[in-house]
């Protein structure tokens, strides 16, 4: 029996339970080895999630959701990568590496809190518009399991966002 594939919203639904137990999992972890691991599975985990979203689930959802919505969406991931860039540049016991990783899981929970919201939410603006969610979640997970083989073999990539291009952070360097 052909296990049905999932749709858009459920795929997005299990990256974020995903995430929130990695999360978890670091906030309880106190040997620095493990939490460098576990900041590298949420990395790793949130720059694919934000990959099939943006080239794939997103665009689908212009037009058909709200536009501040949409907007507010790209801008909170864009806040995101600048973090996961820092995390992945540092280690554990340097100053403010914890609080990087503390932020960005607050900054996830209220991004996945704008996506899940029943009635208003994100997801449930696109459940009421006109999308292919079984198709749209069929290219996204074909996307991601790309996405994943591609990370085994060369790596993670630095993030990029919408406005900034390359977020590669320097602290204290002048901004341009």
């Amino acid at each position: 029996m052909t296990k049905k594939p999932q749709d858009a919203i459920a795929l997005l639904k299990a990256d974020h339970r995903t995430v929130e137990e990695l999360f978890e999992k670091f906030e309880s972890a106190k040997a620095p080895t493990k939490q460098a691991t576990l900041a590298k599975q949420i990395c790793t985990e949130l720059i694919i999630h934000t990959i099939i979203e943006e080239e794939i689930f997103y665009p689908a959802l212009k037009g058909k959701i709200e536009d501040d919505m949409y907007d507010e969406a790209h801008v909170e991931h864009d806040g995101a990568k600048l973090l996961i860039s820092q995390i992945m540049a540092g280690q554990p016991g340097e100053d403010f590496w914890d609080a990087k990783v503390t932020v960005l899981s607050e900054e996830i929970k209220h991004h996945v809190h704008e996506e899940e919201m029943p009635k208003e939410g994100m997801f449930a603006q696109a459940r009421a518009a006109d999308v292919d969610l079984d198709a749209l979640g069929a290219q996204m997970a074909e996307r991601k399991a790309e996405l994943q083989a591609q990370f085994e073999a060369e790596g993670l990539p630095t993030p990029t966002t919408r406005t900034l291009g390359p977020v590669e952070v320097e602290l204290g360097a002048p901004v341009a």
